[in-house]
């Protein structure tokens, strides 16, 4: 991979982190979550195409369609799972 394509990978999964954060909302600390997941996703997504030589949506050596696609997957389970509710103390 080269340097302008990490680059431009970066580029799109800060995007992706940032948009979904001003669609779900919330405070500074689930945007820095959800940086964090949509990096996570969009390389694991990367890396998961060029093992298996899928070429959807390519550009040069990044495979943005299918790291994009496990982006959002990611982004969509930690804001599922965070919707998890709190027990409340003193109780149990």
């Amino acid at each position: 991979m080269t340097l302008p394509a990490f680059v431009l990978g970066a580029l799109f999964s800060t995007l992706y982190g940032v948009i979904f954060h001003f669609i779900k909302g919330g405070n500074f600390l689930k945007l820095v979550l959800n940086i964090i997941l949509s990096w996570l996703g969009f390389w694991i997504g990367h890396i998961l195409a060029e093992q298996l030589d899928w070429t959807f949506f390519s550009i040069g050596p990044l495979h943005l369609g299918i790291a994009t696609i496990v982006s959002f997957i990611f982004l969509l389970v930690g804001y599922w799972l965070s919707l998890i509710p709190k027990k409340p103390e003193g109780i149990g």
